[in-house]
This record gives C-alpha cells, sequence and structure tokens, in this order.
C-alpha cells in the first residue's frame, strides 16, 4: 500500500529514495543549483507528500494539448445522462445494415433504446458487442459495460447518432471509463463507427474507436509531488507516470 509506506517514510530519520549504489551521494542543494537531466543518489528526508489522498493522484492528461484535467465524478455523468434522456430517440435511426436497434420503456415510464452494432449482419457474442445507448441512467449502463465489451452513449440527431457531453465518458469498457479532451476533439457522428464493424475482426479498441470519433483520447496519469530534505536545503520531487 503506497499511502501506508509514504506514511513510514515519514517516520524514518532517513530514507533512502533512489538506488545507484555505484554512485556518491549529492547534497540536495548542488541538485538544485546543477542543469537538467541528471541522474542522482541522495540520502534525505520526506517532509510532506501531496496529495494526501491517493486517489487524488489520478488525473487525466491529453498529449497533444498537455493539459491535465480532475478525473470527473459519477455525479457529473449522471447529470449529463439525465440532460441526454429529455432527447427522444429518432425512429427512424433505427435498424440499419450495421446495427439492430431494441427500444423498451422502463417501470418509472422512460424509453431507453440500445443499438448493438453488427457483424456480417450477426450479432456477435456480448463480449465482443459494441452497443450505443440512448436515455440510459448510470447504474443501467454500468450493468451493460459489465455484460458487453463496449457502451458509447448517444444521442439522436435529425440524421444520425452524437457523442454526449465530453465531460462524460464517450466509451465504457468494463469498469474503465474513456475520455476525450474538449479542447483537441472534433466529435463525428456515430456513422463513422461502421467503418471499423465492417473490418473482418472488429477489435473495438478505444484508440481506434476514438480516431474514428474525431477524439483525442484522454490518458489516466498518476502524479504525485515529494518535498525532500537534507542539511543543505529542499527539493521538490514530482513523479508522473501512465
Amino acid at each position: 500500500d503506497l499511502e501506508l509506506h509514504l506514511q513510514r517514510c515519514q517516520q524514518l530519520s532517513v530514507t533512502v529514495l533512489t538506488d545507484h549504489q555505484d554512485m556518491s551521494n549529492t547534497e540536495l542543494k548542488t541538485i538544485r543549483d546543477s542543469p537538467a537531466p541528471q541522474q542522482y543518489r541522495i540520502r534525505a528526508k520526506l517532509r510532506t507528500y501531496k496529495p494526501q489522498k491517493l486517489h487524488q493522484s489520478v488525473k487525466l492528461h491529453c498529449s497533444k494539448c498537455n493539459s491535465l484535467q480532475e478525473v470527473p465524478n459519477r455525479d457529473d455523468f449522471d447529470f449529463i445522462l439525465r440532460g441526454s434522456a429529455s432527447t427522444a430517440s429518432n425512429p427512424e435511426l433505427h435498424n440499419t445494415s450495421w446495427y439492430e436497434s431494441v427500444t423498451w420503456t422502463t417501470q418509472d415510464q422512460r424509453e431507453i433504446t440500445i443499438h448493438f452494432v453488427k457483424h456480417d449482419e450477426m450479432l456477435p457474442h456480448p463480449e465482443d458487442t459494441l452497443l450505443m445507448i440512448e436515455g440510459g441512467t448510470l447504474k443501467e449502463i454500468w450493468k451493460l459495460s459489465k455484460r458487453f465489451k463496449c457502451v458509447i452513449p448517444v444521442r439522436s440527431t435529425e440524421d444520425d447518432f452524437e457523442l454526449l457531453d465530453l465531460s462524460a465518458p464517450f466509451l465504457l469498457q468494463g469498469s474503465v471509463k474513456y475520455y476525450g479532451c474538449k479542447q483537441c476533439s472534433t466529435p463525428k457522428p456515430m456513422k463513422y463507427l461502421s467503418s471499423l464493424a465492417a473490418e473482418q475482426q472488429p477489435s473495438w479498441e478505444p484508440m481506434e474507436i476514438a480516431q474514428v470519433l474525431g477524439i483525442a483520447l484522454l490518458q489516466y496519469v498518476f502524479i504525485m509531488k515529494f518535498t525532500l530534505v537534507d542539511e543543505t536545503g529542499a527539493l521538490n520531487a514530482y513523479l508522473f507516470d501512465h
């Protein structure tokens, strides 16, 4: 457990933070005054680390504009889904050559439409199926994402389906939500998915789906800041990794 490990590090008087046994120790003041990049071996105390809660270390990163943003919470997603549910499904878009549509009314009188993407005019096994959903709640979408390979929340327009606000995930696979960069994305209508559906064995990889839909895919990254101290001064160290 990283959080417990960090707490133990703070309790120790001196902690070896890097290995490099063949190198001599370098004072933090020397490192601070030296040009980067360099490689050092240090002995230092861990004064503080941020964020204090480990889950807050996970951010979303865009490799195109190099922006960082917080991972939206479930309430944001739920709010967007409720807003999209006010748009009725367009029946003229149902049942095409590359997807099959099913509509039903829930006990609370909501209408849900699911469009199952076909392959060779057949519906594949659930674990290989991509579907588009209109009008579903957060709970319903989670259930579908556990059974089917890919779930894309959409809403109807006059002549196609479109993605929801990019504050919401544009794709769900199992328990993983995939987001697009608002600044770098140019969302395309769902008809562009038909090119992937026509492949001999569609893999439904998030990167491929994002590319055909004009989405700049955000990556989950892990970021932490450590403040290190020795008798010569203090130094901030940052951890950034996918």
